[in-house]
């Protein structure tokens, strides 16, 4: 019998959070998070990391393992999660896989293959110099099967392509062949109304500034975390540190923070649509008593695999 795995997937602010730590308590579970925002140590108010109370109510996982100057690839996170869904198994408890990073959540739902090269900083370099579109037209004539999927407008990506192809000697498609892993996975989605859903983030977002947003930003500056760090341009922070430049008012950044979250979340959205045939979707807000339709929903499975 396969072991399970629950799957918790949506938009930012869609009320993931709310859920996991419920079915965690019903149904024995553990959560792992499958977001990137919540890597980081110190990147607390601006990502709405697990408070300690909601920690307590039910162990989580791949939350603040690394600095704000580190970063953790694809790669890095996938064998990561595999671990920790293991030990959680064999603790006799059900894994939780919640999160609104796509990547990474369909890197361990799926078994993508990550190719294990590490950065070539000159190569990147020499490539990147390569002039508009070239790196594009050498990726279509080494490895056409990734051409045809990359978006040539993605230079960066492309270019990580050419790096893994030459690097290895083999094409990068052929590195990234997919092995789903042997569990019993059971997907869901939580959607809300838009309008309803925008709402939340603005709340959100003001209820992040009241709890120190600001504050945490000068911190980070401080320390010295600039702008150029992946895990400094997130929602928030980015534009936080522009006030902080002098840049935009914080009235200004505010608004710009709820404007690009708002589309942030719309881009959550399309991205688990594309996955309608396998993910299992429910509606929050209004009257719906949503907990109790998802836990009949997942009762049986949970049971059936124990």
């Amino acid at each position: 019998m396969a072991h399970p795995l629950l799957v918790l997937v949506g938009p930012t602010a869609v009320g993931k959070t709310a859920l996991s730590l419920e079915l965690a308590r019903r149904f024995d579970g553990e959560i792992v998070s499958a977001d990137s925002r919540l890597f980081y140590r110190g990147l607390d108010v601006g990502t709405a990391k697990p408070t300690p109370a909601e920690r307590a109510a039910a162990p989580h996982h791949l939350i603040d393992v690394c600095d704000p100057n580190q970063t953790l690839s694809l790669g890095e996170y996938q064998r990561l999660a595999y671990r920790t869904i293991e030990d959680i198994l064999t603790r006799g408890r059900l894994p939780i896989l919640v999160g609104g990073t796509g990547q990474y959540v369909w890197a361990v739902v799926e078994g993508w293959g990550i190719p294990k090269v590490a950065p070539q900083p000159a190569l990147r370099a020499a490539l990147e110099g390569l002039g508009d579109g070239e790196p594009a037209r050498w990726l279509a004539a080494l490895d056409p099967a990734a051409a045809a999927r990359i978006d040539r407008r993605n230079v960066r990506r492309v270019v990580r392509a050419l790096e893994v192809t030459l690097v290895t000697g083999r094409p990068i498609s052929e590195l990234q062949r997919k092995t789903p892993p042997s569990y019993d996975i059971r997907i869901l989605g939580l959607t809300r109304d838009r309008d309803a859903l925008y709402e939340r983030i603005d709340d959100r977002v003001e209820a992040m500034m009241a709890a120190g947003l600001l504050d945490e930003v000068r911190r980070l500056r401080y320390a010295g975390y600039g702008r150029d760090l992946p895990s400094m341009s997130g929602l928030g922070y980015r534009q936080l540190l522009a006030h902080l430049a002098g840049e935009m008012t914080l009235g200004e950044a505010v608004e710009r923070i709820k404007f690009e979250t708002h589309r942030f979340a719309r881009q959550q959205a399309t991205w688990f649509r594309r996955d309608d045939r396998r993910i299992h979707w429910f509606e929050l807000g209004g009257a719906s008593k949503t907990t109790e339709t998802v836990a009949k929903f997942i009762e049986g499975w949970v049971a059936q695999n124990k």
